[in-house]
């Protein structure tokens, strides 16, 4: 425990943008050497969801600019569905591209869906980008939780 307390009392006499720097520095090396994509939760995988939370009736927006647009897909397809293991109601979407070579699909979250909105990309070569296998996965809020957004 006193090294923990060291370790913070010598960051609290340091200008921030030192502690800023090294922390940059710490975070790019431990992404040059992790296997694969690095697990931090702040890393941008080029999804974007508005709004969130979300809740059954919504309308939102899906942006992507993830691997797929990277690479120069000419058009994208975002196939979605709702459930926690099962998809069910699963759909294909064309999307829009838009600015900064981003694609974007808007979509309305029916009413009845109190579950959970799974999705995932496909480019047209038959490419698919599913988040490593565990495509991306939001919480529908459903009720009176949904008032409190």
């Amino acid at each position: 425990m006193a090294g923990i307390i060291d370790w913070v009392s010598k960051k609290m006499r340091r200008p921030d943008v030192e502690i800023a720097k090294e922390f940059a520095e710490d975070l790019t090396e431990k992404t040059n050497t992790a296997q694969g994509a690095p697990d931090f939760p702040w890393v941008d995988d080029g999804v974007y969801v508005s709004p969130t939370p979300i809740a059954a009736g919504d309308h939102i927006s899906i942006k992507y600019t993830g691997m797929l647009a990277k690479a120069g897909a000419g058009r994208l397809t975002l196939r979605m569905g709702y459930g926690h293991n099962e998809w069910s109601g699963i759909c294909d979407i064309p999307m829009s591209k838009v600015e900064d070579g981003a694609f974007e699909a808007r979509v309305e979250i029916p009413v009845e869906q109190c579950s959970r909105l799974q999705f995932c990309f496909a480019d047209d070569a038959g490419n698919w980008d599913n988040n490593s296998g565990r495509n991306w996965s939001y919480e529908i809020h459903c009720g009176e939780e949904a008032q409190f957004r």
